[in-house]
């Protein structure tokens, strides 16, 4: 009956996603069922076979190992708090346990995109997705650049494109970026939740966040616009036409392509062939160690402002709660919100008082964010269900939360001008509608093969 129930969630929320959407003509029907059918695919894959598991319970021990020479690294500076042998985190506080690795982490990934390989492993993901899926390549390009980097930072990086594009695009962009989670801050996650359903949200996430906003805000992309402002931003552009693809292929003694990438011998040689005059445009590499300095104390900062926003939202959470419990006793932030998501929570296959009890932790991770809730289960989420277990940690995996709302519009009003901004504002409710869709979306997908 659950597994009814689970699937029936799944239409509901696409349903939900057509029901609300800015312009249901233009829904690219084809390209969301093909988006649908990978991240089932997917899902099942990572959840359902052997090798599927053991690939997700590897990436998970390569995080925890990652994590492990962090902690080294914590007791060398504070001696005990991981433990006399510095790898034993349990007894010591939250920031410790979770968020002091990042300062680690956040290095290993900015070195990674030093020496050149993120940037590519991105471009080229993306270029594939964008093939199979039908999507422009932007939005691929982007769903795959947010997962390694973050929202705001991988808007900071495409900063050209951004403000290149129509403004509609924008406004997809913006709705993207509620549904990342960071690469570099899975570490502090796989602390508090289980792993192996962490990094299974992290692509099917990427997926339906493609789904949600080509659902909620269709945008045409005609042809002439379907370009890519490389990783750099230094104004150097993925084939503006098709006619400079031929013309760089034909220098090589090829033929132009035909298709979307142009052809296999212009890609070979867009891999091969170096411009000098855009490779003198480019700014000169910082050096190594003064980017790995400014990767130490960009990680630093991060640290703080996550330890800041998870202790005011956690007091001001607190606060509510007495006003609320003022009026009437019974009467909670977590109790007031569960109301709302707890038809949501029903629909993921769970029973009547389980659902109760995730509705209000997805209400409290809306609120505050997702670090507050996983704080609330980590000492106990080791003996829910299985299936309970995959849909709260699912769901929890992402940034979608009232705080993260300001931080895309902040950062856009740093990138953009008044029109697109405008827009964007406009649409707030879209915003804060995909990141809950993605995230319910993502949660019904993976429960529907964990029970």
């Amino acid at each position: 009956m659950y597994l009814i129930v689970n699937v029936l969630g799944i239409v509901v929320f696409l349903a939900a996603g057509w029901l609300l959407s800015h312009d249901r003509k233009k829904i690219p029907w084809l390209s969301v069922g093909i988006l649908t059918a990978l991240n089932l695919l997917i899902a099942y894959v990572l959840t359902s076979f052997a090798w599927g598991r053991a690939g997700v319970k590897g990436a998970a021990s390569g995080f925890n190992e990652l994590v492990s020479v962090a902690w080294k690294g914590i007791n060398f500076a504070l001696s005990n708090w991981v433990g006399a042998e510095g790898v034993d985190p349990a007894p010591v506080n939250f920031v410790v346990a979770a968020l002091l690795p990042i300062l680690l982490v956040v290095p290993v990934f900015d070195i990674l995109t030093y020496i050149g390989f993120l940037p590519w492993l991105i471009k080229w993901i993306g270029r594939g997705l964008s093939t199979i899926t039908r999507q422009p390549k932007f939005e691929a390009f982007y769903s795959i650049e947010m997962m390694f980097l973050g929202n705001t930072e991988a808007l900071a990086v495409s900063k050209l494109q951004v403000q290149r594009m129509n403004p509609g695009r924008n406004v997809v962009i913006a709705m993207m970026s509620m549904s990342c989670v960071t690469a570099s801050i899975l570490a502090a996650y796989i602390q508090m939740v289980p792993a192996e359903f962490v990094l299974t949200a992290v692509p099917i996430n990427c997926l339906n966040a493609l789904i949600v906003t080509s659902m909620l805000y269709p945008v045409d992309v005609p042809p002439e616009e379907d370009i890519i402002v490389t990783y750099e931003g230094a104004g150097d552009e993925e084939a503006a036409s098709e006619e400079a693809d031929g013309a760089r292929a034909a220098e090589q003694g090829a033929p132009s392509g035909g298709n979307t990438l142009g052809g296999l011998s212009t890609l070979v040689a867009k891999v091969l062939r170096r411009d000098p005059g855009r490779a003198a445009s480019r700014p000169a590499k910082e050096p190594f160690f003064s980017f790995l300095g400014d990767s130490i104390l960009g990680a630093g900062k991060l640290i703080l402002i996550i330890t800041a926003n998870v202790i005011t939202f956690v007091a001001l959470a607190a606060l509510i709660d007495k006003i609320l419990g003022a009026i009437w006793e019974p009467l909670s932030l977590e109790s007031a919100l569960g109301v709302i998501m707890y038809v949501p929570a029903l629909l993921l296959g769970l029973d009547n008082s389980t659902a109760w009890d995730m509705s209000q932790l997805m209400g409290l991770k809306l609120v505050t964010n997702e670090f507050v809730a996983m704080g609330q289960i980590t000492a106990e989420i080791s003996g829910y269900a299985r299936h309970y277990q995959a849909v709260l940690t699912v769901f929890l995996t992402s940034f979608a939360n009232f705080g993260t709302l300001g931080m895309i519009i902040g950062c856009f009003k740093g990138l953009v001008d008044k029109e697109r901004n405008d827009l964007i504002s406009k649409n707030v409710g879209r915003l804060l509608l995909s990141g809950i869709l993605v995230s319910l979306l993502s949660a019904s997908m993976v429960g529907l093969f964990v029970w």
